[in-house]
């Protein structure tokens, strides 16, 4: 967390809370991360999890209402605030006392019913305390800079800040760092964030800022709510993020010591940033998966998205426009027996103000790249974005990329950018799987090359032929070679 050991240049907004309770002296004290909101008060937020083993057991407003008092609590709790510490001090130690445990009601409306976290009690999820540690009051101290999610782009650079492990060791791992991208947000006020950015188990409550372009401190815009997200039973590779305007607005009502509390600072403008329009939503029957939009009426699919004999239907979903929905007809499917699967779907009408993405000519190990696609939050919203470097470049020509984006069932189909400069490198046919094991591993994927499919879409552009993509049932030794580990049939992903 950042991974490329440059030094930050402004203070970090992060801490550690511990929990214990001295009449059980031989029971690990509980802990996780925290954000420091204020240092005049000192206010600090961490998920009320931490609290929970604590609460009284005649506490029956719990998990169902809004509020909690600290008269809810055990009484004679240690709460305590670690956080760095000049040299030769590595960590200083404040005593904190909760203010209240609250419910952040946007965050609980957001949360999907299909997605679980590994570790956290999903009832507690939406629940926050919020404590006053005086050790932390400093003469002309101010609230940490923040902004609201809400103005946040898909594929934003984000930077989580939390402890890993809480209190095992914070000497070691304090405020550790890690860099990634929104990749998606839902709920009202955005108030669910996802991050594609590591963040361990420990590290909830833990700040998440939006990087600026410029040397100005980064905006505190959500906390770390869960660490790892789940989907199916398989892991997301994905943070839950619960965003600071909804806490805040949660909170206003209840606590005086948010009185002071100053108005939200603009993000920066973000330039260059790839286009996200190209990411479709398809649905064949039963079956749904994602798309990538090459011309006004052209999307580039997987075969195995597709359903036999179902109607075709395309949407694009992104938070600036409306949905705009349209009909599709199948032009070409690769026969089961090509290594490569792709689908080519005709849509019914033009997308409107539809610019088509470049088409990459080269492919550079190590570049940073995105990966668009309905995985993650689903149907539910617009694109997931995960951001990532190409691993590998397979074959000369390439006949396979891989990414370490991660990638999630109904990202098939989907497109595969260029960070840079949004070129478009290929689509996203699989993530990897064990099946030997059961695992899936959302970092490691596989797409299909733009170049191959270049000149056959120039081909039927001018012509109208659907033989013009003939050539993608007569694959190379080399291609049936690289695409050897996929199933037969092929699995959605």
């Amino acid at each position: 967390m950042p991974e490329d050991g440059t030094a930050v240049p402004w203070e970090l907004p992060g801490c550690v809370v511990s929990v214990s309770d001295p009449s059980e002296p031989d029971v690990e004290p509980s802990s996780c991360s925290g954000a420091i909101l204020c240092r005049s008060p000192g206010l600090v937020l961490c998920p009320a999890a931490v609290l929970v083993p604590f609460l009284q057991p005649d506490v029956t407003a719990w998990p169902h209402g809004d509020a909690l008092p600290p008269s809810a609590l055990r009484p004679g709790l240690h709460i305590s605030v670690l956080l760095a510490a000049p040299p030769p001090d590595a960590v200083q130690q404040h005593v904190a006392c909760p203010l209240a445990l609250l419910r952040c009601d946007a965050f609980a409306r957001a949360l999907p019913g299909t997605l679980s976290t590994a570790e956290e009690s999903t009832e507690a999820l939406p629940w926050f305390c919020w404590l006053r540690v005086p050790g932390l009051d400093t003469p002309g101290g101010t609230w940490t800079p923040w902004a609201p999610a809400a103005t946040l782009r898909k594929g934003a650079a984000l930077l989580a800040c939390g402890t890993p492990f809480g209190a095992l060791c914070p000497e070691l791992f304090l405020n550790a760092l890690s860099t990634g991208v929104l990749s998606n947000a839902t709920g009202p006020q955005r108030a669910l964030l996802l991050t594609d950015a590591r963040c361990l188990p420990g590290t909830q409550g833990g700040p998440v800022l939006a990087l600026a372009p410029t040397s100005s401190p980064p905006r505190l815009v959500a906390v770390v709510a869960a660490t790892a997200g789940c989907q199916g039973g398989q892991g997301l590779g994905l943070a839950l993020l619960c965003s600071l305007h909804a806490l805040l607005q949660s909170a206003r009502g209840v606590l005086p010591e948010l009185s002071s509390l100053p108005p939200p600072l603009p993000l920066p403008e973000a330039h260059g940033s790839p286009t996200l329009r190209c990411a479709a939503l398809v649905e064949s029957g039963s079956s749904w998966g994602s798309g990538t939009l090459v011309a006004p009426r052209l999307l580039l699919t997987c075969r195995h998205v597709l359903q036999l004999g179902a109607p075709l239907r395309v949407t694009l979903r992104h938070s600036t426009t409306r949905d705009t929905i349209l009909q599709a007809r199948l032009v070409f499917a690769t026969a089961e027996t090509s290594p490569f699967d792709v689908a080519v779907l005709e849509l019914q009408d033009s997308v409107p103000s539809f610019q088509p993405p470049d088409l990459a000519t080269t492919f550079q190990p190590g570049e940073a790249v995105l990966a668009l696609g309905f995985g993650a939050l689903g149907r539910a919203c617009g694109p997931s974005v995960t951001g990532g470097v190409l691993s590998a470049v397979v074959g000369t020509p390439p006949v396979m990329l891989q990414s370490t984006c991660a990638v999630h069932a109904g990202s098939s189909g989907g497109p595969l950018l260029s960070a840079h400069d949004g070129c478009l490198l290929g689509i996203v046919a699989s993530n990897a799987r064990d099946n030997t094991a059961g695992t899936t591993y959302p970092h490691l994927n596989f797409c299909i090359p733009i170049s191959l499919l270049r000149t056959p879409l120039a081909r039927y552009r001018c012509s109208g032929n659907p033989a013009a993509f003939a050539p993608l049932n007569a694959a190379s030794e080399g291609a049936q070679a690289a695409w050897r580990l996929q199933q037969r049939p092929p699995s959605k992903l």
